[in-house]
């Protein structure tokens, strides 16, 4: 955190929202003020200033105020539970038997059931673009409230890992849609087949291959990303918990 020169004033997490190079108790601007009393100060200053692109990162990343061994340790251990899992997502592919099989299946259908219902006042092709709509995007919900209202940065990445998690488990709704063999909720005709219809209604009905491979690309990439947010979480935090220790 950033100490004023003047008036010794601590940016807290509270002043993110200020502009980064004025004093939010005194209003000096610290690299003029710099100027005024110690050149090689200024340098030494500007030498440590923080890309906008680094402080965003450090705000993703944020550790909690107090890190604890048996939290950081049930992280940690959480982390690599969700690691072997995608690896375990990863290495079979676009295999119906395993993903639709998978806890996460039972997770992710009532979300995709619910958008159908909720998107069905914009029309016939939305009401079925709808249910997978939704299913991708209602884990963003749970990533703005971890990160804006409980700042819990690590809840955050898991909520992304979910994300991607949701476009592996399109993937073989939509490798189906030449064939639609797949058992639908309620038992529904070929007719109430999604990716059947909007590939059918779109005209990309002979791609439907590759826009399955798309899918689980995109999945594959986002929760890796994820993992890799988790990966500096926990990274922050154990720096943290190493220096309360200390």
């Amino acid at each position: 955190m950033t100490t004023c020169p003047k008036c010794q004033y601590t940016r807290t997490r509270d002043d993110a929202h200020l502009h980064p190079d004025t004093c939010p108790r005194c209003g000096i601007v610290y690299r003029r003020w710099l100027e005024k009393t110690s050149p090689v100060e200024t340098s030494e200053m500007a030498d440590e200033a923080t890309p906008e692109t680094q402080t965003f990162l450090d705000w993703l990343t944020e550790p909690p105020e107090h890190v604890d061994n048996i939290a950081f340790w049930s992280r940690a251990l959480c982390a690599i539970g969700f690691a072997l899992w995608s690896l375990y997502f990863f290495s079979h592919g676009i295999n119906w038997e395993i993903i639709g099989g998978s806890f996460m299946h039972a997770i992710n259908l009532p979300f995709h059931e619910f958008g159908h219902l909720f998107f069905s006042p914009f029309g016939r092709f939305m009401a079925i673009l709808g249910g997978s709509l939704f299913q991708v995007l209602w884990p963003w919900v749970f990533i703005g409230a971890f990160l804006f209202k409980h700042r819990d940065t690590f809840a955050a990445s898991l909520m992304l890992w979910w994300g991607g998690q949701n476009f592996i488990d399109l993937a073989p709704y939509i490798g189906d849609a030449y064939y639609r063999g797949l058992p639908l909720v309620g038992g529904g005709s070929e007719d109430a087949h999604d990716w059947g219809n909007l590939l059918t209604m779109t005209g990309l009905l002979e791609q439907y291959q590759s826009i399955a491979r798309l899918s689980f690309g995109i999945g594959v990439v986002v929760m890796c990303l994820a993992l890799a947010w988790t990966a500096r979480v926990l990274q922050r935090q154990w720096q943290q918990l190493k220096a309360n220790a200390g």
